[in-house]
């Protein structure tokens, strides 16, 4: 990540939050579709060395998305996100679970509702997440599981990912 791009994670455990706060040297188009597109999002949501690999992409509101983070020994571990509502280039929500490979959630595991915004500055996205949970201990298990370091990462890896992209 270049030094410049703001990086900001904070939890809030009294409300239960999490939020994310980071920049990206690209118009709010290109990251938007980088969000919002599997063939993109395949290329850089995982942290490396795993990848993302997308069983279906429905964005639209009442739509879903079933993926797997992949690991080097083919490993698979599956979520599913279901979008709530959508704003084009301006911010979407959605539930967010871990799952098997049918989308079918595992409630052992950790939920939350994501708020996702994208703020044009121009040559520059901002992109903000609020990300909530029902109870404190799936908050807990999320931090627990490496979610700040492996988001950070995945970050890192759409950096190196955008100037391919930009058109």
């Amino acid at each position: 990540m270049k030094a410049n791009l703001m990086f900001d994670f904070s939890v809030n455990k009294e409300n239960k939050t999490i939020t994310v706060k980071r920049e990206f040297a690209a118009e709010v188009a290109l990251v938007w579709d980088a969000y919002t597109k599997s063939e993109i999002l395949d290329q850089w949501w995982a942290p490396k060395p795993w990848k993302t690999k997308t069983k279906v992409m429905d964005f639209r509101e009442g739509g879903h998305w079933i993926y797997a983070m992949v690991g080097s020994q083919g490993e698979e571990h599956w979520a599913i996100a279901n979008y709530i509502s959508i704003q084009v280039q301006k911010r979407f929500t959605g539930l967010d679970a871990f799952a098997d490979a049918d989308g079918n959630v595992n409630k052992a595991m950790p939920q939350s509702k994501w708020e996702v915004t994208f703020t044009d500055k121009g040559q520059l996205t901002l992109v903000e997440f609020k990300i909530s949970y029902d109870d404190l201990a799936q908050l807990e298990a999320t931090i627990e599981m490496g979610f700040k370091e492996g988001l950070s990462m995945a970050m890192e890896g759409l950096d190196e990912l955008l100037p391919s992209l930009k058109k």
